[in-house]
């Protein structure tokens, strides 16, 4: 699913220098998301932009918001929200299961 030159984008906010907010090729994003799977998080869809992405949900409050472009079939950018100060400040449209 993910193309071989995928990026992922991520703003978390204040977070130390050393964690890297952009993240290239499919190995190294997918070992990414191997981080968030360790969180105790419920995901919905959502509409992000207009566009279909996914809200990530811990303890009743959003903890993140995905994006993704596909072309081809294949994933070829993930863009993420992870700051809650800025989480806080959206109008997240969450669609029904």
């Amino acid at each position: 699913m993910l193309d071989p030159d995928v990026v992922l984008r991520a703003d978390r906010g204040a977070v130390p220098a050393a964690v890297a907010s952009e993240v290239r090729g499919a190995a190294a994003v997918a070992s990414q998301a191997l981080t968030y799977s360790r969180h105790d998080l419920r995901y919905l869809p959502a509409l992000i932009n207009g566009a279909a992405g996914v809200v990530s949900i811990r303890d009743g409050q959003p903890f993140a918001i995905m994006g993704v472009i596909v072309r081809g079939g294949r994933i070829v950018a993930i863009d993420i929200l992870a700051d809650p100060a800025r989480l806080h400040q959206l109008d997240l449209t969450v669609l029904d299961d």
